[in-house]
């Protein structure tokens, strides 16, 4: 990933921050079939290993997870991002030199990817993701409540995916590089928005600089 200087996010309790906010991330891996990307809920352990680990399942009949990897895996997590006007810097009224742009913070993790399909570990995968998107629920679901032949069923549907952490790469572009008035302009302009992404930018912006 591209990261000047000014954008580079490499503080590991950020990164895994904006990994646990986004949730979900593009599992990406290069197969002899080509590139396999899939959309997958994920959850960081960060207790294993130097970087974490991250896990989840795929279903059986996704092709992805029989296609052997070349390499390791890339697995893109993206936090809110947002449109730019050039209207809202103090630059355009002074120089009229400004374009667009966009701000946006992303995560990039890298490692090898392991799928298996032992029951055990799935259903301990399973149910450690149902406890996780569950608890800040006044009545939790838990995976116990569901008939236990049922749940085994289930389980013969699905493979759990397992990436080990190798490296991150973090980028928030958060208008670091434009001067103060033309950050506030943009904080300004972002705010008075409706899209829920855009506020996001702007609280990320605010708090940027204090």
């Amino acid at each position: 990933m591209y990261r000047p200087p000014a954008f580079r996010d490499d503080d590991p309790a950020s990164l895994h921050a904006t990994i646990r906010a986004a949730r979900t991330g593009n599992l990406i891996t290069s197969t002899a079939a080509g590139l396999m990307a899939t959309p997958l809920p994920l959850m960081l352990d960060e207790t294993t290993g130097p970087h974490g680990v991250l896990i989840g399942h795929v279903a059986k009949a996704n092709p992805h997870w029989s296609a052997a990897p070349i390499g390791e895996a890339l697995v893109i997590f993206m936090g809110p991002d947002a449109y730019v006007s050039p209207s809202w810097y103090a630059t355009k009224a002074e120089s009229g030199k400004v374009v667009p742009t966009w701000n946006y913070v992303t995560v990039h993790a890298h490692g090898p990817v392991e799928f298996f399909d032992d029951t055990e570990r799935l259903l301990a995968v399973v149910s450690r993701l149902t406890d996780h998107h569950e608890e800040s629920r006044s009545h939790p679901w838990k995976v116990s409540d569901a008939p236990d032949l049922y749940v085994q069923s289930q389980l013969r549907g699905i493979v759990g995916v397992q990436i080990t952490i190798t490296r991150l790469e973090g980028k928030r572009k958060l208008s670091q590089n434009r001067n103060a008035a033309d950050r506030e302009g943009v904080i300004s302009g972002l705010s008075g928005s409706s899209l829920q992404t855009d506020l996001e930018v702007a609280g990320l912006m605010r708090n940027s600089q204090s």
